[in-house]
């Protein structure tokens, strides 16, 4: 049951972050911004890079170069949920998982990752970004708070542990 609930939840956050992009896509023009918050706005940007649009004017090339490490790593991610893990190295990848998969059909189907999320302070600007950046980002946060909170050995370590003993 447990691996269920990591595969649904990048699920969740794949649909979330389609759901979004599609209706940004839709219903405001490229270049489209609106200011939400004194720190938050809405905008229509497209991304042929990656993040903080790495690599953006490179001449098309980077769009499957990118769309292939997010399959490889959505792969990976697949293979290594279906070990056995601690609820937070779940919960890390399944938001990395789903995240990874929307930014790979945005480059698959659109070319270009769609991002709508732009905050700012006084002048400042974070470069904008979408749902799956934010899962990938929380993600991998979750994975490098694992490493300091979770000493302890992991489920697999675990069971080895004590096939070792009954031997």
């Amino acid at each position: 049951m447990g691996k269920v609930r990591w595969y649904g939840l990048a699920m969740v956050v794949f649909i979330a972050d389609q759901t979004a992009k599609s209706y940004v896509d839709l219903n405001t023009p490229l270049g489209w911004s609106v200011n939400v918050t004194s720190f938050l706005n809405l905008v229509h940007i497209l991304n042929p890079g990656a993040a903080f649009s790495f690599l953006a004017g490179a001449g098309g090339w980077q769009r499957w170069f990118f769309l292939a490490i997010a399959l490889a790593i959505s792969a990976w991610l697949v293979w290594f949920l279906s070990r056995p893990l601690h609820k937070s190295e779940g919960l890390a990848c399944g938001l990395i998982l789903g995240g990874a998969l929307g930014n790979a059909f945005d480059r698959a189907v659109r070319g270009q990752v769609v991002d709508y999320l732009d905050f700012y302070f006084r002048g400042w600007h974070w470069p904008a970004f979408n749902i799956a950046d934010m899962a990938i980002v929380g993600g991998a946060m979750v994975l490098v708070a694992n490493t300091f909170v979770n000493k302890e050995k992991t489920p697999a370590q675990n069971q080895n542990s004590i096939e070792k003993k009954v031997n």
